[in-house]
Order: structure tokens, then C-alpha cells, then sequence
């Protein structure tokens, strides 16, 4: 049986609003962040070197340009490196995007908090409502963490679905299936809050660890519809640091 390996990416550094929580900024990389990007391919390149995995032609990525302009990077560079394969191509989801905040998206905290204070609906919010998994804001839109998380993991879900059942499909057209590594780009909270739904972490590591940027971490689903870390490295949080994208 052929295996699919998934590899998810959060996006590359980034140029964004200071104290401003809200992941739905709509900047593009800085000069690390392109850095970041480029030595990604080189490390997809030497993991499918050394485990024979073919790249799937689609790459997902969130609909955000951080996201998109991390995966397109990857992209031109792995479809240089490559020649021998197919062409790989991008398609954008606004499945994965980070957490959204709603009507008050790229207000400061500071702001966020006057306008929670200034409305008679609303009491002060929680000292930890930007990292609190359950807590979402009380405004048109938005969602907490593990929303977003579910939001992410049903994609993942969908697209493990697709690629078995191509499978299937070369396998009864007596095709040659190769084993194949398919390329999510996305965001750090939600890829970690995903990983919780799918199994892939326990509920007290979401907070214990975070990604690097651009740098894959790679799982494979075994029986019983398990998912398996195989290879690359969750970065371990600093003590009371917050969530940012």
C-alpha cells in the first residue's frame, strides 16, 4: 500500500501590527521570512530524497499572503530543483486561516479591550483570552481557537480523503501509485489546534509547543485512522508567551 505523507508549513516571518492579535493581517513576508521560505524547499527536497516520495502537484495553502507567498516560494524552487516531476501548483483555502477575531480584525489589544469596556453587553474580558483554546469574542465573526483548529483539521480530512481515494483509483487502473508527500502552508495556531482534533497532540501540548517558522513537520495516518509524527520539530514555547501568528 502506498503511503501519504503530509507536511505542514506555518508561513515565513512576517511584516505585521504591533500588539495587535488578530492573524488575518494582510502583509507579506520581510526579507527573513523569503529566507525562511527558501531553505524550506531545500529541506522538502532532502526528506523526500531520502524517504522516495513523489510531491503531490497541489500545494494548499490559507488564502492570507504571508501563507500563500510562503508556499509560492517553496513552489518555484522545489518546480526548479525538480524537473523530472509534474509542475506543482497552488490552490488557496480560506479554510486555513488562522483564528479570526470578527469585526474588530487588526484593532489593537488595547483597542479590542476599550470597546469591550465601552459596551453595557459585555464584561472585561479574561487576562488570557487571546491564548484561552475555548475563548472566543463576543463580536460578529469571530471564533476561538479551537474553531479555527476543527476548521483546519476538516480540511486536512478532506484532502487525506481525496488522495486515498486517487489511489484507489490508480490502483484499479493498474497504475504505478508512488508514494506521495503533500505540502499544507498555514498558520501556527491553528495547524496546533487542528493536530489536537486529529489526535495528533494532547490538549496541554498545544501550549507547550509552537512551530518555526517555514520549517515542515511532517505525519503520516496509520491503522485505525491515527496520524503519526514522523519527522521535523514542534518549537517549544517560552513560559507565558502568547499566541502569535
Amino acid at each position: 500500500m502506498s503511503r501519504t505523507v503530509f507536511a505542514f508549513l506555518r508561513h515565513g516571518d512576517y511584516f505585521q501590527l504591533e500588539k495587535t492579535p488578530s492573524a488575518w493581517q494582510p502583509f507579506s513576508l520581510n526579507q527573513e521570512g523569503i529566507k525562511q521560505a527558501k531553505t524550506a524547499a531545500a529541506k522538502i527536497t532532502d526528506f523526500c530524497q531520502k524517504n522516495k516520495l513523489e510531491i503531490n502537484t497541489i500545494c494548499d495553502s490559507s488564502q492570507m499572503l504571508r501563507a500563500w507567498q510562503t508556499a509560492d516560494i517553496i513552489v518555484q524552487d522545489l518546480n526548479t530543483e525538480n524537473t523530472s516531476l509534474n509542475s506543482i501548483n497552488i490552490q488557496t483555502y480560506d479554510q486555513l486561516a488562522e483564528r479570526g477575531v470578527g469585526s474588530v480584525a487588526n484593532l489593537s489589544t488595547a483597542k479590542i479591550e476599550q470597546i469591550i469596556n465601552d459596551d453595557p453587553r459585555y464584561s472585561t474580558l479574561p487576562e488570557n483570552w487571546k491564548s484561552d483554546s475555548y475563548f472566543k469574542l463576543p463580536f460578529q465573526g469571530a471564533e476561538s481557537l479551537m474553531d479555527a483548529g476543527l476548521r483546519v483539521a476538516e480540511h486536512i480530512k478532506i484532502s487525506y480523503q481525496q488522495l486515498l481515494d486517487s489511489t484507489i483509483q490508480g490502483k484499479q487502473g493498474k497504475q504505478n501509485k508512488q508514494d506521495t508527500l503533500k505540502l499544507i502552508v498555514g498558520h501556527g495556531a491553528s495547524f496546533r489546534h487542528a493536530a489536537y482534533h486529529l489526535g495528533m497532540l494532547k490538549f496541554e501540548d498545544i501550549k507547550k509547543y509552537s512551530m518555526y517558522h517555514a520549517d515542515p513537520i511532517y505525519f503520516e495516518q496509520i491503522e485505525n485512522h491515527t496520524w503519526q509524527h514522523i519527522a521535523g520539530d514542534w518549537k517549544i514555547r517560552k513560559p507565558k508567551s502568547e499566541y502569535k501568528d
